[in-house]
């Protein structure tokens, strides 16, 4: 039997048709420009479309009108596993995942907007669950990709799904947001029920591979080797730091000091320190990130090293996917999946790796 933890925000989306563009911190303001809750109808949307698959599936809710009404009303009899006041907000949302968590839900299915999906995510990711989330678009702010397109497509995806993968989580600053300006950050990445219905992540904002490169640099920690490999993108990541790197080799540095300058996979080997970080950016229109180009960065180089991953907006938008070719089909494997792409200083893209 699939259980599935339902939890609303009955509040979410109340601020954006009366011109509020959110509803954090705005709720009586919105109230007093006669919004309407707008969640609550697009949970049932979706439970609707789940009751039409939910042979055995059983609902644990949240209290009221945090996903218990919603529930019964489409036919489900859920267990309650809280109890909200009439007043409800995000300790509510979070209190509900706990519980599923506790229960060993198979999937926590939320009603509401980015600010929601961090609340769930926050609060799996404390309790180091895999439990899968999954969103019903119903907030103002949907930039994340963990929401499917549609309720009913929510509701579906619910019913069927077979597997998962890791996808983002992005919030915006809705003051700044309010002023014109988007301020997105990736808040967390979960994950989430693999489906084509599922809506895909809207691209953040700014970045150049200038900013990118300073962005780095001042993310660099003490004791950490970084593995930096060929091409332009990696080079201005290599200036920013203070060095003449190879442009088509690669380079190890620790510390301010380079340790070796086109280095062979021996000589990197034999730098590596207890923690090290290889840093590589695609081929233009090709993707691969190993395997072609940087053949020093073997197997063994990757599995002693954490990856990240950097490139232009540019580059990723020509390439659309990522790949790998390594040699060794286990990592391979391992290697494939969704990863975070640094494109400007704080800026990041998920990209399935293949």
């Amino acid at each position: 039997m699939r259980r599935i933890g339902l939890v609303v925000n009955p509040i979410a989306g109340m601020g954006g048709r009366v011109g509020l563009k959110g509803t954090d911190g705005k709720v009586d303001e919105a109230r007093e420009r006669g919004a309407e809750p707008r969640a609550p109808d697009r949970a049932r949307e979706a439970l609707d479309a789940l009751s039409e698959r939910a042979d055995g599936v059983e609902i644990l809710a949240a209290g009221a009108a945090m996903g218990a009404d919603e529930a019964r009303a489409a036919g489900f009899d859920p267990v309650v596993v809280t109890d909200p006041g009439s007043e409800t907000d995000a300790a509510d949302t979070r209190e509900a995942v706990r519980e599923f968590v506790e229960r060993g839900t198979d999937l926590v299915l939320f009603a509401g907007g980015d600010g929601t999906a961090v609340d769930v995510a926050n609060v799996l990711d404390e309790r180091q669950s895999d439990t899968p989330m999954l969103g019903i678009p119903a907030g103002v702010k949907v930039y994340s990709s963990v929401f499917a397109v549609t309720p009913a497509d929510a509701g579906r995806i619910a019913a069927t799904f077979d597997a998962t993968a890791d996808r983002e989580i992005n919030d915006i600053d809705e003051d700044a947001y309010r002023g014109g300006d988007v301020e997105t950050e990736l808040r967390a990445v979960r994950p989430v029920p693999v489906a084509d219905e599922m809506q895909s992540s809207k691209q953040l904002g700014g970045g150049t591979v200038e900013a990118l490169a300073e962005g780095f640099a001042a993310d660099i920690d003490a004791g950490v080797t970084y593995v930096l490999g060929p091409g332009s993108t990696v080079g201005a990541v290599k200036a920013e730091l203070g060095f003449d790197g190879s442009p088509l080799g690669v380079d190890v540095w620790r510390d301010g000091e380079l340790l070796v300058r086109d280095a062979t996979e021996s000589e990197i080997l034999d730098v590596l320190g207890e923690e090290s970080v290889i840093v590589v950016s695609p081929i233009g229109g090709q993707g691969f990130i190993f395997g072609r180009g940087n053949d020093q960065i073997s197997p063994p180089v990757i599995r002693q090293s954490a990856v990240e991953v950097v490139a232009s907006r540019a580059k990723l938008d020509t390439t659309g996917v990522l790949r790998v070719d390594t040699g060794d089909r286990a990592l391979d494997e391992y290697l494939r999946g969704w990863r975070k792409v640094r494109v400007g200083r704080v800026e990041q893209r998920m990209m399935q790796v293949q």
